[in-house]
């Protein structure tokens, strides 16, 4: 029997190094919001939002560029799942151990601050980073007590978590905000491999995985650069939901620089070759057990 496969397409990221190469890079507002209404178009059930500094394109965290984003894609007749990233602003960068000196690169925030655009924007998701990664000697910082007080205010929100995991060790964790009540039982959770800075997209890791998950728990995963669409294919095969875009990978196929509707379309392609149809946002919101907001 057929089975309905979420896609997400996450449309920009905050990737800096990927300016240079590709000149298309969502980076305004207006252009994230467009890039992510096509991607919807294409078959994305859900977007999955970061927002940039529009003269710099440089990652960021403003309200107001959050804001304009998810005022347009709300404007628009297209209906899609909006979830907005709370991964940033949780960077320690620590220039010396003696004495200790915090960098000047570090963007750690209180958890507030973090995820403030969530709380206030009200998106149907928005995601819980639960790992602590080092980004060659930057350190993403995602303390329990930061998780509890992030994953209390989305709740209190009505906001769903989308519990990214980069590794074995983070679904544990996930699981333990679970266990204390702080997230929602099963959960909702993103397999992040390939990244850099986790598990590699393989498939005794995806396997290892799923495995530790909680029964009932709705799952997805990515792989990154050419990972990117062989995971589409191996996480389809053992029932998960999928994300694409140009967070991700930036390439169609090798010197081929990708869009993310093109990102999305061939996923589709995967999906239905492999026997399985593509959710519509209204059949993603009834698996996510999510309302449309806004």
């Amino acid at each position: 029997m057929s089975r309905k496969v979420i896609i997400t397409c996450a449309v920009t990221g905050g990737n800096s190094a990927v300016l240079a190469k590709h000149p298309n890079i969502p980076k305004t507002p207006s252009q994230i919001a467009d890039a992510a209404l096509e991607a919807a178009n294409a078959g994305a059930a859900v977007v999955h939002i970061h927002v940039r500094d529009p003269d710099t394109g440089l990652g960021s965290n403003r309200y107001e560029l959050y804001e304009q984003v998810v005022k347009k894609l709300r404007d628009a007749a297209t209906d899609v799942i909006i979830n907005l990233t709370c991964g940033m602003d949780g960077e320690l960068a620590i220039d010396s151990v003696d004495p200790i000196t915090i960098g000047k690169a570090s963007t750690l925030r209180a958890p507030m601050g973090r995820c403030l655009h969530a709380i206030k924007l009200q998106p149907e998701l928005c995601t819980l980073d639960c790992a602590t990664l080092l980004f060659g000697d930057r350190i993403y910082v995602a303390r329990m007590s930061d998780l509890r007080e992030m994953a209390t205010l989305m709740r209190e929100a009505g906001v769903k978590p989308e519990l990214e995991c980069f590794d074995l060790g983070h679904i544990e964790t996930a699981k333990k905000l679970i266990s204390e009540g702080s997230v929602d039982g099963p959960g909702l959770f993103q397999f992040c491999l390939s990244t850099g800075n986790g598990a590699p997209a393989t498939p005794i890791v995806l396997q290892a995985m799923r495995e530790l998950l909680p029964s009932g728990a709705i799952w997805g995963g990515f792989g990154c650069g050419p990972d990117e669409m062989p995971m589409v294919a191996q996480v389809v095969s053992m029932g998960g939901h999928v994300r694409v875009g140009l967070e991700d990978n930036i390439y169609l196929r090798r010197g081929v620089l990708a869009s993310n509707a093109q990102l999305v379309e061939n996923a589709v392609g995967i999906i239905e070759r492999m026997g399985d149809s593509v959710a519509t946002p209204a059949e993603a919101r009834k698996f996510l057990g999510v309302v449309k907001r806004g």
